[in-house]
Order: structure tokens, then sequence, then C-alpha cells
């Protein structure tokens, strides 16, 4: 596997880019996203091996963005990881998340060693994804 593409989606400028100096620091390759529908046709277009999301994001929010990706994925042999990094503390968004299908809920503010640390997870992790369509195909 080649280097790692994690998509960083979240709609203050300066955070995304903080966050995204210090992922690609950390040897990942970095695509940035300013709004959830600059998300989603990155997401289309590049086909992130991971993807992290704010969820309070103009035109497009992050359980949208999330919703879309689980029901439509345009890789269909994995289920690319989703980490969601949001100010939103409430139980009911974190469970949302979750139900969503996201792989990791962390509330801000938080240290970018801890999403470094969550990627870092995915990572491990993403030999082990394969969708419902490729465990057929495999014959599993």
């Amino acid at each position: 596997m080649g280097k790692i593409k994690v998509l960083m989606a979240d709609d203050e400028e300066d955070i995304l880019n903080i966050m995204a100096k210090k992922v690609t620091q950390a040897g990942y390759d970095v695509i940035k996203a300013i709004d959830g529908q600059d998300a989603w046709e990155k997401i289309c277009n590049e086909v992130p091996d991971i993807i992290v999301l704010d969820l309070n994001m103009p035109k497009k929010d992050g359980f949208e963005v999330l919703k879309e990706l689980r029901e439509n994925p345009p890789d269909t042999k994995t289920q690319q990881p989703v980490i969601i990094v949001s100010a939103r503390r409430e139980l009911e968004d974190i469970k949302q998340g979750y139900e969503f299908d996201a792989d990791h809920y962390i509330s801000k503010p938080c240290d970018v060693e801890d999403i470094i640390k969550s990627i870092a997870l995915m990572v491990k992790l993403l030999p082990q994804r394969k969708t419902s369509q490729e465990i057929r195909e495999d014959g599993g």
C-alpha cells in the first residue's frame, strides 16, 4: 500500500491548515476540504483511505456527508473509516455519529495528536475492512 490518503474537512480554515500540517508531518498525504460539498466531491474524485470530518460545515454538514458516504460509497471494495472531529459534544450528536457508522468521535477542542493516533489505528484496521460485496466475491 502506498502513502495513506486522509481527507480532512473543516470549515475553519486556520484549524484545518494546522491539523493538515501536523497530519502531513506524521507521514500521511492530506486532502483538504473547506465545506461538506467540497468534502463529498473530493471523496468521490480522490477516494481517500481515511476521512476526518467536522460536523458544523456549510453546504452539507458532516452527518450528511457521512450518511451519503455509507449509502453511496465511491469505493465499493472498502468502507472508508470516518473520524468525526467536532465541537458538538452532546450525547445525541455522538450517538448519531455512531448510528451513521462513524468509526471514532473526537470532541473539540482536542490535541491534533489524538487525531493522528486515531488515524494510525484506522490504518492498522484497513486490511480488515471489506464490504459485504467483496466478501461475497471472495466466496466468504
